[in-house]
């Protein structure tokens, strides 16, 4: 005969009764975080390579096939010459060239669109089949919805360098990267929650306060993303190559030149790239300083595990952010960093989630 106190709690057996039926959902959101981790890389080498305005045409169902004969190639080519990259920077390119440029951002677009594909199929599947509990739905509808409304933010960003740039904006780049972050981060912690229910756990004031650290430290990466993307969309890793001085110097020449003053934050090179700097170094101190407070707190679960990677990873990203930058961002180098941006960010959800519920384990 089992005890009051051996008999699990109504609410402990519910969920996990839900979780076994939500585990396929749950590794579907996680199939769909890993190309949403691919298609940021990619994104990645489409800027270095300088391939974002290759195709000036938003076709969302019939540019799926690329061209298939010479005179569609010329076609395209000839809608490329037309804007200001080409007049100005690339004048003379040969058209075999401008196949180089053309495919990686035809992988971009084409990887974007099978995200929505490998995301509404199944959606569709679970849904037909009775697998989505009602509490889920809101969260897969916002998911499509951030979706959809990203491939359009990319649209937009992609006409910036359309017209009078031979760039696109740095802030339409910016809020594209942030926002690719964003709906991964939604998705994995969804995932994450329905593949790996809360254990239960007594509160712990010293796991609460290292959740409000790491807080802090998931606010600090995400500026440092931010500011990555203006650093990508300024092209200000070319500047200054040097560490830890700039140049020689604490601070970039004529930090503040721009009027008014607050557009240098955004619009100087050398101001931005000093300010990932110093986001990035406070970044490492700040996980760093996490670390040590965590190893003096008894964690339960893989609390004190995250929290080691997450500190070994931020230190593997800063050693890459450097490299990238003496070696004048070799394209490898720099989309390995765009990468161990996504991994850091990962790392940091997991460690939350394990926090939720870390502390003493829970009293029989």
């Amino acid at each position: 005969m089992t005890s009051a106190a051996e008999t699990p709690h109504p609410t402990t057996v519910a969920m996990s009764a839900s979780t076994t039926g939500d585990r396929p959902v749950a590794v579907w959101l996680l199939i769909c975080c890993a190309m949403i981790f691919a298609m940021v890389v990619i994104g990645g080498i489409t800027r270095l390579t300088e391939s974002g305005l290759s195709i000036t045409e938003w076709r969302p169902l019939t540019g799926i096939l690329p061209p298939l004969n010479e005179a569609e190639w010329q076609r395209v080519f000839d809608l490329y010459q037309r804007i200001p990259e080409y007049q100005l920077i690339n004048r003379g390119m040969t058209l075999e060239e401008f196949k180089g440029i053309f495919w990686w951002e035809y992988i971009h677009r084409l990887w974007g669109r099978l995200i929505g594909v490998v995301f509404a199929l199944p959606f569709l599947y679970f849904l037909v089949r009775g697998r989505i509990r009602r509490p889920l739905m809101p969260h897969l509808v916002a998911m499509f919805v951030l979706g959809g409304l990203q491939g359009l933010l990319g649209w937009y960003m992609v006409q910036s360098g359309l017209s009078e740039r031979t760039d696109v904006s740095q802030y339409r780049l910016a809020a594209h990267l942030a926002a690719a972050f964003a709906i991964y981060a939604y998705i994995f912690w969804i995932a994450l929650t329905l593949i790996r229910p809360l254990p239960a756990a007594q509160p712990d004031p010293g796991a609460a306060g290292l959740r409000r650290h790491l807080l802090a430290v998931a606010g600090l990466t995400g500026l440092t993303l931010l500011y990555g993307g203006f650093v990508a969309g300024l092209n200000a890793g070319m500047v200054y190559n040097t560490f830890p001085l700039m140049n020689g110097r604490l601070l970039p020449d004529g930090p503040l030149f721009l009027e008014p003053v607050w557009i240098n934050l955004f619009e100087n090179p050398g101001t931005v790239q000093f300010i990932h700097r110093v986001l990035a170094i406070a970044l490492v101190s700040t996980t760093l300083w996490l670390w040590v407070r965590a190893r003096a707190v008894a964690l339960a679960g893989h609390a004190g595990v995250a929290l080691t990677l997450l500190t070994g990873m931020v230190l593997i990203q800063a050693s890459l952010g450097i490299a990238t930058l003496l070696l004048v961002v070799p394209i490898p180098l720099a989309a390995a960093h765009q990468a161990g941006a996504v991994v850091v960010l990962t790392l940091i959800l997991w460690a939350l989630h394990e926090l939720r519920a870390a502390g003493r384990p829970a009293a029989p």
